[in-house]
């Protein structure tokens, strides 16, 4: 079947990063092909694309269960179009003292994490490659450059979720698909940090916290990027975040 439409696939499309990524490429034109393991969750991004003129299809899908994850690039390629950009977006940012650290926790935050960002990108590229083209994006965050006390599980999920953006980087980018791994770090501007975090959410009005849409921004611009300028890693914090 031939297609005329671009997708863009975001998986872990939540109120906020996900969402507004989504809404960002929808705005160009692209199909916005969104999951989260409740499609329920889905409904008001969908419908929020919709109303603005676009095109948007939400998915409920486990990101850590292989059969699933195919069968959803399966379903997208088939039925609605060829995915011209990826974005893992899990995060699974869980504290703990590595006295206190069950494995279970600890496996089940890499699985999401990190994992699952394997087996989605994995399978996005055979399909990318056999056109020469595509853009696969991985949220990051500064645990994946250092490991900060209370969050051994995290850290070591997203130093692999970096470590696999370089290894694909570097084997995907001569077959023109350009992978690059985005470190956000600080707090978001979500009814959460709102809610949590009263004093950190006071910063807004100083632009102390990040703008969803201003990271959104970032990724289509790195979509957007020009093959001889390719960048690999970038780093999104407001201008007061600590280094």
């Amino acid at each position: 079947m031939t297609h005329n439409k671009k997708i863009v696939l975001v998986v872990g499309a939540g109120d906020a990063t996900g969402g507004a990524i989504a809404k960002r490429f929808a705005r160009e034109g692209y199909v916005a092909c969104v999951t989260r393991r409740s499609a329920d969750k889905l409904q008001p991004l969908v419908d929020s694309i919709q109303a603005a003129g676009g095109e948007a299809h939400g998915f409920a899908c486990d990101a850590r269960k292989e059969d699933d994850v195919i069968a959803l690039i399966e379903n997208i390629e088939t039925n609605l179009g060829p995915i011209e950009a990826f974005v893992f977006n899990i995060g699974a940012n869980v504290p703990c003292s590595i006295l206190e650290e069950t494995a279970r926790k600890y496996f089940k935050i890499w699985e999401m994490a990190c994992f699952s960002g394997f087996l989605n990108a994995r399978e996005v590229a055979k399909r990318m490659v056999t056109r020469n083209r595509g853009t696969i994006l991985f949220t990051g965050a500064t645990a994946g450059l250092r490991g900060a006390a209370g969050f051994a599980a995290f850290a070591g999920a997203k130093h692999g979720i970096r470590a696999l953006a370089q290894s694909m980087a570097r084997e995907l980018g001569p077959r023109n698909i350009h992978v690059a791994h985005i470190v956000v770090d600080g707090a978001i501007d979500t009814d959460f940090i709102r809610d949590n975090f009263p004093q950190k959410y006071a910063l807004k009005d100083q632009d102390g916290i990040l703008n969803p849409e201003h990271i959104a921004d970032n990724y289509w611009y790195l979509h957007s990027q020009p093959r001889d300028a390719w960048t690999f890693e970038l780093d999104l914090r407001p201008w007061n975040e600590p280094w």
